[in-house]
């Protein structure tokens, strides 16, 4: 969590501005996964054209360079070129341009994550970025588009291009501002409002009522589990959730996320009452689709962390800053967490909310998440 001092920084923005502001963002989500090409505008009159590498053939680099006017770099995460031994800029990223010039192939095998070295054939420059430049964007809206992180991105040099979002527009592209990408979970969060409530329920907490937060946007829904009635005068239990379908859903042994949903629910119950906030935040935030290649990384030896600096992402991409906006809007000024990770505590802190006090929360191994319990523990700092 301390390589990423920003990720809790609540930027002043204009509220007028929040809806275009995230809906440009969301727009922009959409082509990326699409595959399709993202202008993204950057401070200084800068500006980027950006593919997903997981969208990238022959056939749309050459399009990219033809419409940008330049030839197309791919963007990597410090951690991927690290693995890669290109460069160890941890928590930057940089670009890479190659000899002979960048292909479908080359964009391929260097974002591969079951690729750890580069290919022989390739000859590579490597560039660090500037931190909030339009190459750091498009890595952010692939973060946030749950893709790997890894974007070609070309330079826009185009003498038409003076007025951007007209050539944008001319070309049928997205034009999205760098600033809002950067932005992007900071006013989803601060936006989050309730849209819905019922009485759930549960085999072991009758007592039990669902709040839906929906961002403005229409965005990923997080859930506030409401365990009984509890006194907003005093620190209430709760529990922050990641959402795990394998876990939650499926049983799977792979993880302790089934063990520790079911067992917080049983735990605030006994107490009498409390939250479980259960948060969109697939596989510490890297979405099911990367979690589940971080699992065939596993499986050919790497460790839980070794396997997302093979992807490229941080050892944690989760924010907090929506289960804070959430416990305020119920009432809740200061909790009990329920929680293993002393970073959880940290980062939650760090957006206003007075922890006053880590329950711990552990749970028995088995065969299949031994090794992952006791990577979290000497790796990760968790008191398991």
């Amino acid at each position: 969590m301390s390589e990423s001092p920003n990720r809790f920084e609540l930027l002043s923005i204009p509220t007028t501005r929040q809806p275009v502001s995230l809906l440009s963002v969301d727009r922009a989500v959409s082509d990326l996964r699409r595959g399709l090409f993202v202008v993204i505008q950057g401070a200084g009159g800068s500006a980027v054209l950006a593919q997903a590498a997981e969208g990238a053939s022959e056939q749309s680099l050459d399009q990219l360079s033809r419409t940008a006017g330049s030839s197309p770099t791919l963007s990597i995460t410090g951690r991927r070129a690290a693995v890669l031994e290109l460069a160890r800029p941890i928590g930057k990223v940089v670009t890479l341009s190659t000899t002979p010039p960048l292909s479908a192939a080359g964009v391929y095998e260097l974002s591969d994550p079951l690729v750890d070295r580069v290919p022989s054939a390739l000859s590579i420059e490597v560039e660090e970025t500037e931190t909030y430049d339009c190459e750091n964007a498009a890595v952010s809206l692939a973060k946030i588009a749950r893709l790997l992180p890894a974007v070609v991105t070309a330079a826009i040099i185009d003498n038409e291009a003076e007025d951007l979002a007209a050539w944008a527009a001319r070309h049928d592209l997205l034009l999205v501002d760098a600033g809002d990408i950067f932005q992007y979970e900071n006013v989803a969060a601060r936006t989050l409002r309730k849209v819905s409530e019922a009485r759930v329920p549960l085999a072991d907490a009758e007592q039990t009522r669902i709040i839906a937060f929906r961002p403005l946007d229409g965005g990923l829904e997080h859930l506030a589990i409401m365990i009984g009635e509890s006194d907003p005068a005093k620190p209430v239990l709760v529990r922050l959730h990641s959402e795990c379908f394998t876990g939650d859903l499926l049983g799977s042994l792979r993880c302790d996320c089934g063990d520790q949903l079911r067992g917080a629910i049983d735990e605030i119950s006994a107490e009498g009452a409390g939250v479980l906030l259960y948060l969109a935040q697939e596989g510490r935030g890297i979405g099911l689709v990367n979690k589940l290649r971080a699992y065939e990384l596993q499986d050919r030896g790497f460790d839980t962390l070794d396997a997302n600096d093979q992807l490229g992402f941080d050892a944690d991409e989760r924010v907090y800053l929506p289960a804070a906006r959430m416990l305020r809007q119920l009432g809740f000024a200061s909790v009990r967490l329920l929680t293993n990770n002393p970073e959880k505590v940290e980062a939650l802190s760090m957006c206003g909310v007075t922890v006053v006090e880590r329950v711990a929360h552990t749970f028995p191994a088995n065969k299949h998440n031994e090794m992952y319990l006791q990577t979290k523990k000497a790796k990760g700092g968790h008191l398991i």
